[in-house]
């Protein structure tokens, strides 16, 4: 596998599927394989036939995914349809030209779709602290040439540091941790939203995704306090699979400031504001 913090890694098409690995890949996009029960096991079958990354096509756009220990990247390497209700709900509240925010942007398959879509003249924003996923992320917008203003940092209740704990299995989910918590944790830079937005330079938003491990409440708590209504988004996609570690409920204080939910799916919840 080629390392993660390479600084001039091979470009984009290098790690192309074999024949081999373009007919696992076709199997699985057509059949009920592409589900998540099944993904880990062909991402072992497709590493035996060759170990590494695979440079394939996701929503019409260039990515290159590390499927081995990465539950996005494993979705959207061998299911088409992955997150497609959330990407075209999005894509529905961004105009060409748009601004789009991604917290927690992982390695990418939000911040550099939306890219695309909302055009040279748009705006987006990709906020990620891990610097392995981050690193990932930098690469795939460099391959399809988006235009994506990266934010190494994790986005919190105050600005200044938070310990930051890897996932080895799935690296996705890699999240915050409290302070006397020890193990992978690693220090990372901390950003209120409404700092990283002002620091962009952007005076609105017409979309936000937001997917942090449970730390959700944290980042949109704080943000609808402290920042004028002129810069809330129009709609939000916001992960609640770990709402339990939430301190607050952000969706009941999303819905109290006048958002309403437009859709669900089994990970996210889909808000517009009314």
């Amino acid at each position: 596998m080629t390392p993660d913090n390479d600084p001039s890694p091979p470009p984009f098409g290098t790690f192309a599927p074999t024949g081999a690995q373009r007919a696992i890949l076709a199997l699985a996009r057509r059949s009920r394989l592409r589900r998540g029960a099944f993904r880990p096991m062909l991402s072992r079958l497709v590493n035996l036939l060759r170990a590494g990354p695979l440079d394939v096509q996701y929503q019409d756009t260039p990515f290159r995914f590390y499927h081995q220990n990465s539950a996005t990247e494993r979705g959207a390497t061998f299911n088409p349809d992955y997150d497609r209700e959330e990407m075209d709900f999005l894509r529905a509240h961004l105009p060409a030209g748009g601004v789009f925010v991604d917290v927690g942007a992982n390695v990418g398959i939000y911040a550099v779709v939306m890219a695309r879509h909302v055009g040279e003249r748009g705006t987006v924003i990709a906020v990620e602290p891990h610097p392995v996923t981050l690193a990932r992320l930098t690469f795939n917008a460099a391959a399809s040439l988006a235009q994506v203003t990266l934010v190494a940092a994790a986005s919190g209740a105050a600005d200044g540091e938070l310990l930051f704990e890897t996932d080895s299995i799935n690296l996705g989910a890699s999240h915050v941790v409290p302070d006397q918590s020890g193990g992978n944790a690693i220090k990372v830079r901390a950003l209120r939203l409404q700092r990283i937005l002002g620091e962009a330079g952007v005076s609105r938003v017409d979309a936000l995704k937001i997917d942090v491990e449970g730390y959700e409440d944290r980042v949109m708590t704080c943000f609808f306090r402290e920042a004028p209504p002129s810069l809330w988004p129009g709609a939000v996609v916001i992960e609640h699979l770990s709402r339990n570690e939430w301190l607050e409920d952000c969706i009941a204080d999303m819905r109290a400031r006048g958002y309403a939910e437009a859709g669900k799916t089994r990970s996210n919840t889909l808000l517009v504001r009314t």
